[in-house]
């Protein structure tokens, strides 16, 4: 049986609402998600919520309510832009479920009864914010840890502790073993130069006495889990792993069939909390070196700069762009204006910029002219005429654009749309598969300009160019929907809608499949429906 592809997000933490950098991580891992399955993969997509740690019993205390009720609040957040948002996830991870609570306390124990876990006095300073004591290695130039730690104290208690040390050369071993342990590879040499500078163990518990909103750990009811051992444990735990299986391949199947995943996460938290604690941790409880999941690293959408932060109070809220905008609307500009790996500036006014130009008027436009002129011309029938186009031979502009060329003696029996989508999406380059599907929108918009159906049809020894150039602007069309339908779902099945294509799926992601992506599947004498704005323009007054 073929493996599932198993793609998982970081978990949001769920001391504050979410904001455009959320939604940026969940719309990717839905893009990749929907690739997969349109491929014909099954697909295992994991997300969720991360409830327990001492901000959050803090901020629920603030609020005057018990820390269940404030997560509670929070949750339902997320779970809401989701589903306003199109992401499609096919579990949901709460770490304050008793599902994951046992496979965090089988896992404690195992590391305990291992003697990976000891017990041992510590005493410095302590940042509130990331939940962990600070070493000198944390401090800066200046001798002062730096404002990212938000507010220190110093702390002196007896916790336990992680032998993480121990595990030191083995990761770093791995790490040059494996080439694409974490994407891009300029953060898997960040990783690798953090890993050199271990040098002690991991404090994984908390004493009750100041902090009771976590899992009590197994062998000591007096403490509870370090948050960031909780919570990356759900990449596991909602997948079925069970902890008291001592071998790996002794694991479920329906966990085997899965594992291992794809994880994306944003930059701030490949060090040290993916990149050195979960993975050490997996090999700590007997994980094989290839049932590593690799890590897709992403950057940040900032604000004139800067990152977003509910702190700094520059957050963009997903659901006011949504409800403006729309889901596609946002969901192409997430995609589209952005490198995957790479940081960029949120802008509004661009969001409007290229929803106008490559939807509204590229895309949009192409679909409603089409339409518009098969109805016009040949009754809402399309026909598959071979024809071979030569812009030369339509009244072309002198200086023809690079773009035009596309389909300069293209017959109408293939396409040169994206020469390598599936190299592309397997790669995670979004971006690079939208600029080239956008190319083939141009393409067909320029012959649209050159051949000028609308002069064709007013000579009968045309017929056969007219059918040909409407045939491949409507195939075309159909097939740049299959194309975009990761990123713009809804879009895609208003476009196949309009072609009245594959009426009897509408709405469900099956009626889009790559297989399909194959010329000439519109038979002779198909009846296209009529066009309907698919993409209203955004008049910048709105903004």
């Amino acid at each position: 049986m073929p493996k599932t592809f198993f793609i998982t997000t970081a978990i949001d933490y769920t001391n504050s609402p979410p904001h455009v950098g959320h939604a940026y991580e969940k719309i990717l891992a839905d893009v990749i998600a929907r690739y997969h399955r349109l491929k014909g993969e099954k697909v295992f997509f994991l997300t969720g919520v991360d409830q327990h740690g001492q901000k959050v019993q803090q901020s629920a205390a603030k609020a005057g309510i018990p820390p269940s009720e404030f997560v509670k609040g929070i949750t339902q957040k997320f779970i809401d832009l989701w589903k306003k948002l199109d992401v499609q996830y096919d579990e949901w991870a709460q770490t304050t479920s008793d599902r994951h609570k046992k496979v965090v306390r089988g896992i404690l124990q195992r590391l305990f009864d291992a003697g990976q876990i000891y017990k041992d006095k510590q005493a410095g300073y302590y940042s509130v914010r990331q939940e962990q004591f600070l070493t000198d290695k944390e401090r800066g130039p200046d001798g002062q840890f730096g404002t990212e730690w938000g507010e220190i104290e110093f702390r002196e208690e007896e916790n336990y502790y992680f032998k993480l040390s121990q595990h030191k050369d083995w990761l770093l071993a791995y790490l040059d073993k494996r080439k694409d342990a974490v994407i891009p590879d300029f953060r898997q040499t960040e990783l690798r130069n953090a890993v050199e500078k271990i040098t002690g163990d991991l404090c994984i518990s908390r004493p009750k006495s100041r902090l009771d909103w976590g899992i009590e750990l197994p062998f000591d009811k007096d403490f509870v889990t370090y948050v960031w051992f909780d919570a990356l444990t759900n990449y596991i735990s909602f997948a079925d792993y069970n902890p008291s299986l001592s071998t790996f391949n002794c694991q479920p199947s329906t966990f085997l069939q899965k594992w291992p995943a794809l994880q994306i996460i944003g930059k701030d938290i490949l060090v040290p909390a993916h990149g050195i604690y979960w993975l050490i941790m997996l090999h700590a409880i007997g994980f094989p070196d290839d049932q590593t999941p690799r890590l897709l690293v992403h950057g940040w959408w900032n604000l004139s700069g800067a990152k977003m932060s509910k702190s700094a109070g520059n957050i963009v809220d997903p659901f006011v762009l949504a409800d403006k905008y729309s889901a596609d609307a946002l969901r192409y500009y997430l995609m589209s204006d952005i490198a995957t790996g790479q940081d960029a500036d949120f802008s509004e006014e661009r969001l409007v910029e290229r929803y106008n130009a490559d939807l509204a008027n590229s895309l949009g436009n192409l679909l409603n002219r089409t339409l518009y002129m098969v109805t016009k011309y040949r009754s809402g029938k399309v026909k598959p005429v071979r024809f071979a186009f030569a812009i030369g031979e339509f009244d072309s502009p002198e200086n023809e654009s690079e773009l035009a060329a596309l389909v300069v003696n293209f017959p109408v029996d293939s396409m040169p749309f994206v020469p390598d989508y599936a190299g592309y999406f397997d790669a995670h380059r979004v971006s690079i598969v939208l600029e080239h599907v956008w190319d083939a929108v141009t393409a067909c918009n320029t012959l649209v300009d050159c051949a000028a159906p609308w002069k064709l049809a007013q000579d009968p020894a045309q017929a056969d160019r007219l059918d040909a150039v409407l045939y491949y602007l409507a195939e075309s069309l159909r097939i740049i929907a299959i194309l975009i339908s990761p990123v713009l779902p809804k879009a895609a099945h208003g476009i196949f809608d309009q072609l009245n294509w594959k009426m009897e799926l509408n709405g469900k992601e099956e009626r889009f499949s790559l297989a399909d992506a194959e010329w000439g599947e519109l038979p002779d004498g198909h009846v296209v429906g009529k066009p309907v704005r698919l993409f209203p323009r955004i008049e910048t007054t709105e903004l």
